[in-house]
């Protein structure tokens, strides 16, 4: 990926991170929601931004909360980016941090009783 693709999405990874936690008022959007990655296309039309929420009932409801805003994000981003277009936002859900929170609860309900030491064995003989 050339500079100027990783300089455009980390500079509208950065903006949308922003306008989400400063600039949006919507009371489905918490402060715990996350851009995680932007990959804008070469030619600047379209970008997918994703999203991480530590809740996961609420991750699809911040998605299409966020897409409803798009003509809101995207007029912020024009006064915040000085990018000859705006590009149109799509944005999804992260599932590789779903996956991982997913593992994580998953690993605390375990009941896994602790090893006894390797010393007592040795002791026997």
């Amino acid at each position: 990926m050339s500079n100027r693709m990783e300089r455009a999405n980390s500079e509208i990874q950065k903006a949308l991170i922003e306008i989400i936690h400063s600039k949006m008022n919507d009371p489905r959007l918490n402060k715990i929601v996350s851009v995680t990655e932007v990959k804008v296309t070469p030619d600047f039309k379209y970008c997918k931004a994703k999203i991480s929420v530590l809740e996961l009932d609420q991750a699809a409801t911040v998605a299409q909360v966020l897409q409803k805003s798009e003509g809101f994000i995207k007029r912020e981003l024009a006064k915040m980016l000085d990018m000859p277009q705006v590009p149109k936002i799509n944005f999804v859900v992260d599932k590789s941090t779903l996956s991982a929170i997913r593992v994580e609860e998953i690993l605390r309900t375990l009941n896994i009783p602790k090893a006894e030491e390797e010393n007592n064995s040795d002791d026997d003989e």
